[in-house]
């Protein structure tokens, strides 16, 4: 039974870099919203050490501070941010109707819009050794670790487009990469297969698995195992890169909202608006191209207009319950 009904104007479901702008433009417009953080409050920043391609910072920052600081911009205007994780959904068809959202199966929000920036999860190998030395050399985006490791020779776990396109990346910036794939072929298209082999200091390694990440505080090498043979052998790298894709946070909208096969949801056109009136997506739950903290901040904004134009547009029910 929910405890209590409370009527919002907008609902942000997501506390990364896409939720918090969404909140910081959202308040400004006197949109009076309410960020319910999830289960990782800072998204996947707060795992990354380093942020030195976001701007505004000449000197970098690390992935926590920087959502602090966000988060501390946005209830600056205005914004209150709760704990709490957003259980079931009841959207509404209508124009200017009322959506609910459950939060921790207790509590009911009713709100007039939507700001959906969930995020996703990026997959991982899940072995021991990869799960401790997570931030200490191993990471899942090359495009924003990468440049820490240039000149030094790194590892990339994986066998499609995004594989091989980090490897490319990485190819770049430092000395070897050594590209393992778990089956005797690459699923990545040719054009990709074709830019692989074509570079270098690329060295792909079919039939190969990581059997354990080396080191105590950081990646020292990685230990290979390939599966035909059984035959073990030592690399010696600095970081490990996981390239073996991207679970967006988006179950809860099945059946509801438009999403692809993968469950990334589908906005129309260039803006953040979804097949439900009202309710908008933003940041990684619905971007798999650049994944990047400055292009979810980007659709936060994006998500925080859009809502605050579909306000303008229907008449404003009560606010409060």
């Amino acid at each position: 039974m929910s405890e209590k009904i409370e009527r919002l104007k907008t609902l942000i479901i997501g506390s990364g870099p896409a939720g918090y702008t969404a909140a910081i433009y959202a308040a400004r417009a006197d949109l009076k919203p309410v960020v319910y953080t999830g289960m990782e409050p800072g998204g996947q920043l707060t795992t990354t050490t380093e942020v030195d391609n976001f701007p505004g910072y000449p000197e970098g920052i690390d992935g926590p501070s920087m959502m602090v600081q966000l988060q501390q911009q946005a209830e600056r205007f205005g914004t209150e941010v709760r704990i709490g994780m957003a259980t079931a959904v009841e959207l509404s068809d209508t124009i200017g109707g009322i959506h609910k959202v459950t939060i921790d199966d207790n509590k009911t929000i009713e709100a007039e819009t939507i700001i959906i920036s969930t995020g996703a999860t990026a997959k991982y190998l899940n072995i021991p050794s990869e799960q401790r030395l997570r931030g200490g050399g191993v990471s899942a985006c090359a495009v924003c670790d990468g440049f820490f490791y240039r000149g030094q020779d790194v590892a990339i776990v994986g066998a499609g487009d995004t594989a091989a396109e980090e490897a490319s990346y990485l190819a770049n910036i430092c000395n070897k990469v050594t590209m393992l794939v778990r089956k005797d072929q690459m699923r990545a298209s040719k054009a990709m297969q074709h830019r692989v082999g074509s570079i270098k200091n690329i060295e792909v390694r079919y039939n190969t698995e990581v059997d354990e990440v080396l080191g105590e505080q950081v990646v020292e090498g990685l230990r290979v195992v390939h599966n035909q043979t059984g035959e073990k052998e030592d690399i010696a790298i600095t970081g490990l890169f996981i390239a073996i894709g991207h679970k967006p946070n988006t179950d809860i909208f099945k059946g509801q909202l438009d999403m692809d096969e993968t469950g990334y949801l589908i906005t129309k056109g260039k803006s953040t608006k979804t097949n439900k009136p009202g309710v908008f997506a933003s940041g990684d739950a619905q971007d798999k191209e650049y994944r990047q903290a400055v292009t979810a901040a980007g659709t936060g904004c994006m998500a925080a207009l859009d809502a605050e134009r579909y306000l303008a547009s229907v008449e404003t029910p009560q606010e409060t319950v």
